[in-house]
């Protein structure tokens, strides 16, 4: 053995195995390289553009307002309660379509998601012809139980939660498929119902992907705008949540409209930071 050999055998029974050689990435070529500094630029100019044109001097006094805190308090209650009713439901759906196989399960499938690209205000429509008073389901609830969802805050709810409870499935599923399914059939050959191997074994499991769905779910119901003015109107203190106060602030007093998107930005840039560890990984 050489010197040389010597010498890098040494090194590598100090840092414990043999040394890795270092990757060189090879440079960005010119026609992929200006394509993406443009998208970059596309993305990112808006929302610079806001920041530059912001009334710092009176977004104190814009946040303040008995409006803004109004319509923020409907927003973050709202948002909750659809992310609620979006877990009773969705958990179990995500469920069914994950573990269970049945006739015409991609057909669900494609039906559940089916909100995520249909425009939100189709979804709206939707809701009106099937909860408002002459709808299919909602003339049985107005004359039984005496309940009328448009127009009210759970009118605001129901809204979020049609659109927002595909994100939370969405999630749910994909980390179903990835759970090994075998712990939950260790735990039935010993004994424990399927509800109870769901219960106990399946939802510690796959907690991380429930708590990023609700997240997902959260914020896209906090962002909604179109079903809910469609279905539940835009009635300040009762159905107009922060987009909605967004858009009528933007008609009358630009700088509110301004402070408004600042706040739903800031939101948006917390629920990223918080699924950060998720979808994001250092290199």
């Amino acid at each position: 053995m050489t010197r040389i050999d010597a010498s890098d055998a040494a090194a590598d029974t100090l840092v414990g195995g043999p040394r890795r050689a270092r990757v060189r990435r090879p440079g960005v070529p010119l026609p992929l390289l200006l394509p993406a500094l443009v998208g970059l630029a596309f993305l990112l100019l808006p929302l610079v553009a806001l920041l530059v044109r912001a009334p710092w001097h009176t977004l104190p006094d814009q946040l303040t307002s008995a409006e803004v805190w109004q319509a923020l308090r409907l927003s973050l209650v709202s948002a909750t309660a659809a992310t609620a009713v979006s877990l009773v439901l969705g958990v179990p759906l995500a469920w069914l379509l994950a573990r269970t196989d049945f006739p015409g399960r991609g057909l669900l499938r494609a039906l559940v998601t089916l909100p995520l690209v249909l425009p939100p205000v189709v979804g709206g429509v939707a809701l009106l012809l099937a909860l408002g008073r002459n709808g299919v389901v909602g003339r049985w609830l107005d004359s039984w139980f005496g309940i009328t969802l448009p127009f009210t805050t759970a009118g605001v709810v129901v809204a979020e939660a049609f659109v927002a409870m595909p994100f939370l499935v969405i999630s749910v599923e994909g980390t179903l498929r990835a759970a090994d399914p075998r712990y939950e059939e260790a735990a039935t050959t010993l004994g424990a119902s399927r509800f109870t191997a769901f219960r106990r074994v399946t939802l510690p499991l796959i907690a991380p992907g429930i708590a990023a769905g609700a997240v997902l779910a959260w914020a896209r119901a906090l962002g909604e705008f179109g079903a809910t003015i469609t279905f539940a109107g835009n009635f300040p203190g009762r159905t107009q949540t922060m987009p909605l106060a967004v858009y009528l602030a933007l008609q009358n007093d630009p700088a509110a409209a301004i402070a408004l998107s600042l706040v739903l930005l800031a939101v948006s840039i917390a629920v990223l930071a918080g699924l950060r560890d998720r979808w994001m990984t250092t290199s």
